[in-house]
C-alpha cells in the first residue's frame, strides 16, 4: 500500500479541442476536467477512479485550471449557438455558465484568502468518509493515498493564505474566529473519535487477514501521525498568524480587500446568473420586504392577536413553547412533515424521483458553527440516499414554527425533488445532471416553500407564519448581503437589520450574518431565483388559460437540470410556443 504521497489532481492536463460543432464532446471534456479539479465531489458522485486524490491547490495546479478553462471557453465560443437544436442550446448555455463560474473564482482569487467555517476543507475531509467506498483492497489503497494527501493539502492551504496576506488579501475575522472555534472543538476530541479514523474499525469482510491488518494500521498512522497534527498546524496558523490581520468593521465585506468590488460583481453574476448591480438588488430587497411585512401583519393578527411586527417578534422569540425542548423532537418533526409532503406529491408533479431521503442531525463537532440545516444529494447509482441534515444543537433556540418550512425547502418539494430528478433524467450531459446554477437550485427550494402552502402541507397558521418568516429572511438577504459587500455595512449593522426586519430567532441571526460575510452573493440567489420561477408560472397560466397544468409546468421547469435563469426562461418559452402551435 502506498503512503505519504501527495495524491492531487493532475496539474497539467492538456485540452484536446474537439471540432466546434461537437458540443457533446466538449461537454464530456468539461465534465472530465471538472471531476479532476474536484475529486472529493467525484467520490460523492461515484467516480471511484479519483478516490485517491485531493484537490490540487498548488500555484501550478491553479494555473493549469486557468488554462483549461480558457481553452474550453475558446472552443465553446467557436460554436454557433444559432445552429443548435433547442436542447443543445440549453447545453451550450449551461456550459457557458459553468465556465463563467470558474472564471469568477479566478477573478476573486479565493484560493489565497478564503477561510470558511461552513464549507471549508476541514469539514470536507471529515465528511468524505461517508461516501468513500471500502469494498475491496483496491478501495483501501485509494483511501490510504487520499488520507495521506490530506496533510500536504492543509500545508499547501496555509502557504496560500500566507501568500494572500502578503497581497493584502485576508479573510474576515468572523470567518477565521468561527473556524478556530470549530477546530478547537474537534481537536479536543481524541482522534480515535474523528470520522476519518472510523475506517480503522471496519469489518473488511472478504479481505485477507494480512491485508486487513495493514490497512487498519495505515489508517491509524495517517490519522494519528499526519492528519491530526496538520489540523493542529492549521488551527495554530489561524489563531497566531492570520487572526490579528483579519478584516473587521466596515472592511468585513469584500470592499475591504483589493479588487473586492470586481469580485463582488463577478460573484453576483455567478450566483444569480443575472446582470444586476448591487444597488438594484438592494432596492429590490427593500420592496420585497415591505410586501412580506404586510402579510406578516395580517397573519399575525389571526395567530397572535397583533399586527405589530415588533410585538410579533417578541412573542415568537421569547415564548419557550415556540421552541423545541430536545433534539429528537426536531428530527421527528422533520420526518412527519416530509412524510406528509411525500403523500401529496402525485397531485403536483408528473415526474417524481426514485431516490429516497433520510433525515439526520448535523454532527456535533460542526453544529455550533453551522446553519439551521443543509442537504446532500443522493449518489447517482442509488447506493446512498439524499440526506437532510438538521441542526439539533441547543434545541431550545430552534423555533417550532419554522420546522415545517425548512423541511419543505431541504426535502420535498424542494432540494430532494429538484436534485434527484436532475440526476435521473435520461439524455442530459453528465454535467447538467450534477451541476447547476445557485439561482435555480435555491430559487426552486424557496419557490417550494410557497408551493407547499398551495399543496396544503402546513399544519397550522402558526406554521404558515413560519413560511412568512422565511420570506422576510430571504428578502432581507438582498439588503444585507449588498449592504455588507457593497455599502460598507458592519457586522453589527447587518445583525440589527435582521433583528428588526425578520422573525428569525436571535440565536440564528449571528450565524446568518456570518454566513453572508463568508460567502458573498450566495444568499442573493434564493429570492432572485424564486421571483423568476413565479414570474414564469404566472406567464404560463396567462398564456395557456384553462389548459395550464401545474404538474406539467413543474415537470418542464425541472426536466432540464439546474439551468441559468435566462436559459430556464428560454426553455419555458419554447414549451409554451409548442403548446400554441
Amino acid at each position: 500500500m502506498l503512503v505519504g504521497t501527495l495524491a492531487c489532481s493532475p496539474s497539467s492536463v492538456e485540452i484536446e479541442e474537439p471540432h466546434p460543432s461537437d458540443l457533446s464532446a466538449l461537454a464530456d471534456r468539461f465534465w472530465d476536467a471538472y471531476l479532476n479539479w474536484n475529486p472529493l465531489q467525484a467520490t460523492y458522485l461515484g467516480e471511484n477512479r479519483l478516490n485517491d486524490r485531493v484537490r490540487d491547490i498548488t500555484p501550478l495546479g491553479r494555473e493549469a485550471r486557468r488554462r483549461e478553462v480558457s481553452a474550453l471557453s475558446s472552443t465553446l465560443n467557436a460554436i454557433d449557438i444559432e445552429s443548435l437544436s433547442p436542447n443543445d442550446r440549453l447545453t451550450y448555455l449551461a456550459l457557458e455558465h459553468q465556465l463563467q463560474s470558474q472564471m469568477a473564482q479566478q477573478t476573486c482569487n479565493r484560493s489565497v484568502w478564503v477561510v470558511d467555517h461552513r464549507e471549508g476543507f476541514q469539514l470536507d475531509f471529515l465528511h468524505i468518509v461517508t461516501a468513500q467506498p471500502l469494498n475491496s483492497p483496491v478501495d483501501g489503497e485509494r483511501m490510504i493515498r487520499r488520507w495521506n494527501a490530506i496533510p500536504e493539502y492543509i500545508d499547501e492551504h496555509i502557504s496560500n493564505l500566507r501568500s494572500g496576506m502578503e497581497m493584502g488579501l485576508v479573510a474576515a475575522r468572523v470567518s477565521v474566529n468561527r473556524t478556530i472555534v470549530q477546530l478547537d472543538a474537534l481537536l479536543e476530541r481524541p482522534v480515535e473519535q474523528w470520522p476519518i479514523y472510523a475506517p480503522a474499525g471496519s469489518n473488511l469482510d472478504g479481505w485477507s487477514e494480512g491485508t486487513r491488518h495493514d490497512f487498519r494500521e495505515a489508517i491509524r498512522e495517517a490519522a494519528v501521525t499526519r492528519i491530526q497534527p496538520a489540523y493542529f498546524r492549521f488551527r495554530n496558523f489561524l489563531r497566531d498568524e492570520l487572526y490579528p490581520y483579519s478584516r473587521t468593521g466596515r472592511d468585513v465585506g469584500l470592499g475591504g480587500i483589493p479588487g473586492g468590488a470586481e469580485c463582488y460583481l463577478a460573484k453576483i453574476r455567478d450566483f444569480t446568473t443575472l446582470d444586476l448591480t448591487p444597488e438594484e438588488i438592494h432596492s429590490l430587497g427593500a420592496t420585497e420586504l415591505e410586501q412580506v411585512h404586510t402579510e406578516i401583519a395580517d397573519l399575525g393578527m389571526d395567530v397572535l392577536g397583533t399586527s405589530d411586527l415588533a410585538e410579533i417578534q417578541t412573542r415568537l422569540r421569547s415564548d419557550p413553547d415556540m421552541h423545541f425542548r430536545w433534539p429528537g423532537e426536531i428530527v421527528q418533526g422533520a420526518q412527519t412533515a416530509y412524510d406528509r409532503a411525500l403523500a401529496e406529491m402525485p397531485n403536483w408533479f408528473g415526474i417524481r424521483p426514485t431516490a429516497e431521503l433520510v433525515i439526520r442531525p448535523i454532527p456535533l463537532y460542526e453544529a455550533p458553527q453551522s446553519v439551521l440545516a443543509y442537504y446532500r444529494e443522493p449518489a447517482p447509482d442509488g447506493s446512498r440516499p439524499g440526506i437532510y441534515y438538521v441542526n439539533t444543537y441547543q434545541p431550545e433556540t430552534r423555533p417550532r414554527y419554522q420546522a415545517e418550512v425548512l423541511t419543505f425547502h431541504e426535502g420535498i418539494p424542494g432540494h430532494q425533488q429538484q436534485t434527484a430528478i436532475a440526476q435521473e433524467v435520461r439524455g442530459l450531459p453528465d454535467f447538467r445532471k450534477h451541476l447547476g446554477t445557485m439561482a435555480f437550485i435555491e430559487g426552486w427550494a424557496l419557490y417550494s416553500e410557497r408551493l407547499a402552502d398551495d399543496m396544503g402541507l402546513y399544519s397550522s397558521d402558526l406554521d404558515r407564519l413560519g413560511l412568512l418568516s422565511y420570506e422576510a429572511w430571504r428578502a432581507s438577504r438582498l439588503v444585507v448581503d449588498t449592504g455588507i459587500h457593497s455599502f460598507g455595512w458592519t457586522r453589527d449593522q447587518a445583525i440589527q437589520f435582521l433583528e428588526e426586519n425578520t422573525l428569525l430567532a436571535e440565536a440564528n441571526i449571528e450565524n446568518e450574518v456570518d454566513r453572508y460575510i463568508t460567502s458573498p452573493a450566495q444568499a442573493l440567489a434564493y429570492k432572485l431565483g424564486q421571483i423568476e420561477i413565479l414570474r414564469l408560472r404566472a406567464e404560463a397560466q396567462q398564456r395557456l388559460g384553462n389548459r395550464f397544468s401545474i404538474s406539467e409546468f413543474h415537470d418542464r421547469v425541472l426536466e432540464n437540470g439546474a439551468l441559468s435563469l435566462p436559459a430556464l426562461r428560454q426553455a419555458i418559452d419554447t414549451w409554451l410556443k409548442s403548446q400554441n402551435s
